[in-house]
């Protein structure tokens, strides 16, 4: 049996889902597009190939493997994109929660039975049909669940927008005792401007730092409540090109270490300043869809 336990985001990580590249179908049309980034590559024809993104996760597989981390892998789906799987569940404490995903996506779900087989039927949640959630909106820390959303009467006029007001409610629900902050996020367009999930323009590493981008943030306010939280002096501000190349998607294994992008050279360097190891991977091919090395993974076990 798998015991979950996911408390936050850089905890020594033990067991993690990573998705898979194989089969991942041919270049979408303009109107299957489900973010402004694929669909700038689609029409640019820069699309990713499939052999490209596959040797990128066999890289981010390496990297688990060298820190002893067991990783399953989904069911291979003809013509599928399963790569993103932190879009599909997530794990807070002991319980998994399936997402409600983009219908296209459901048979997702079916390609990891047999890691979902392995975990109690009672830690495994699926919320009702009105709740919209997606893991790279939910972030575990400690006594807090940070959680991205999208709350403006126009919400369904937005592909993507991912997370609604009725998930925020429902993991209140689920998580009595925990702090629920969550943050209104920018929609756009413009990949340049739209932050898709939270993970696109905040990320919390060890050593008590984080990574952020302003604008990606709707409310001043709830920006300037990280600032204060994790304070300024620790704070990696990125700027609207780094947030579309995805600087804040990067992955802790460990308070120590992080997995980041090969070209993410200033950030890179910064988090070396810091103390931190960094395990530097190619991943600028999955980038081109709007989602990197934490979409890429689904958490099971911290220590």
């Amino acid at each position: 049996m798998l015991h979950l336990n996911i408390n936050d985001e850089i905890s020594r990580l033990k067991t993690v889902l990573l998705g898979t590249a194989k089969s991942c179908g041919p270049t979408p049309t303009a109107k299957e597009a489900y973010d402004p980034k694929s669909l700038e590559h689609i029409l640019a024809g820069t699309y990713p190939k499939e052999a490209d993104m596959i040797l990128e996760m066999d890289a981010f597989d390496k990297v688990f493997k060298k820190y002893g981390v067991m990783v399953y892998r989904p069911d291979t789906l003809e013509n599928c994109n399963q790569i993103f799987s932190r879009d599909i569940a997530f794990v807070i404490g002991q319980k998994l929660i399936l997402a409600n995903i983009l219908p296209d996506r459901e048979e997702e779900i079916e390609a990891i039975l047999h890691v979902l087989d392995k975990i109690p039927s009672e830690d495994i949640i699926r919320p009702p049909e009105e709740v919209h959630v997606e893991g790279g909106d939910v972030m575990p820390w400690n006594d807090f669940i940070f959680i991205g959303t999208y709350t403006a009467a126009d919400y369904s006029d937005w592909i993507t927008a991912r997370t609604n007001k009725a998930a925020v409610d429902f993991i209140a629900d689920i998580f009595p005792d925990k702090k629920i902050k969550s943050f209104e996020l920018r929609k756009s367009i413009n990949a340049r401007e739209n932050a898709l999930h939270l993970d696109c323009c905040f990320q919390p590493l060890g050593k008590g730092k984080a990574i952020l981008h302003k604008n990606g943030f709707l409310v001043e306010e709830e920006y300037q409540w990280l600032v204060d939280f994790f304070g300024k002096e620790n704070i990696f501000e990125i700027d609207a090109d780094e947030m579309y190349q995805m600087f804040s998607n990067v992955f802790s294994i460990s308070p120590e270490v992080v997995v980041s992008e090969q070209n993410f050279t200033r950030l890179n360097t910064w988090l070396r300043a810091q103390g931190f190891t960094v395990e530097e991977i190619p991943y600028a091919e999955i980038s081109k869809q709007e989602g990197l090395l934490r979409c890429s993974t689904l958490p099971l076990v911290r220590e």
